[in-house]
């Protein structure tokens, strides 16, 4: 696939979500995925991006629902990313994936294979240093680290209402979970 068909594609993407507004829109396996975003999904990514924003050192900035091209199966927007700041200050609609070093996604009951399943393949062979997932259906976080070409090869499961403490190259980050919003229609 070319530039100019990916821009294309995006393009049609772009359009999807302005269509239909409340949902998110990436490609995964090739096929175009619509999620619906829920208020405790966005709760959840803010409180992160909040937390992780005065820890990390000015050469990283946290973005969200910019899309990450991996292939022409999969084109994932991470709903929220860290990448180097350089990157962030051109305003960026479309990103090498490359560039990610924290990956963070937050499961809604639409997006459970691909968070779990899709995303940990596809962020790992990448090379994503550390993925994270963040589950308000079940009061936890998952988070993943030691990329390889099958998944990674660390995990650890924290359940919410304890810090959650990430080693990345770009500095250790603690995410005391202990307000982060849990599903009450899964408890």
């Amino acid at each position: 696939m070319t530039i100019s068909e990916i821009d294309r594609l995006h393009s049609q993407l772009s359009r999807f979500e302005d269509m239909f507004p409340g949902y998110r829109t990436e490609i995964v396996e090739g096929n175009i995925v619509m999620s619906p975003v829920r208020a405790f999904h966005a709760k959840t990514i803010r409180f992160v991006w909040n937390l992780l924003e005065p820890q990390l050192e000015p050469d990283w900035e946290c973005v969200s629902d910019v899309s990450f091209p991996f292939s022409d199966d999969f084109e994932f927007c991470p709903d929220l990313a860290v990448i180097p700041a350089a990157e962030e200050a051109r305003n960026p609609s479309v990103c090498s994936p490359d560039l990610i070093e924290l990956a963070v996604e937050v499961v809604s009951p639409s997006s459970v294979r691909n968070d779990y399943e899709i995303k940990n393949r596809e962020y790992a062979a990448r090379g994503i240093a550390n993925y994270l997932i963040f589950d308000p259906r079940k009061g936890h976080c998952v988070t993943l680290w030691h990329p390889g070409p099958d998944g990674y090869q660390g995990r650890d499961t924290v359940p919410y209402g304890k810090q959650l403490v990430v080693e990345a190259s770009m500095g250790r980050l603690v995410i005391d979970t202990t307000k982060l919003p849990v599903d009450p229609g899964t408890s």
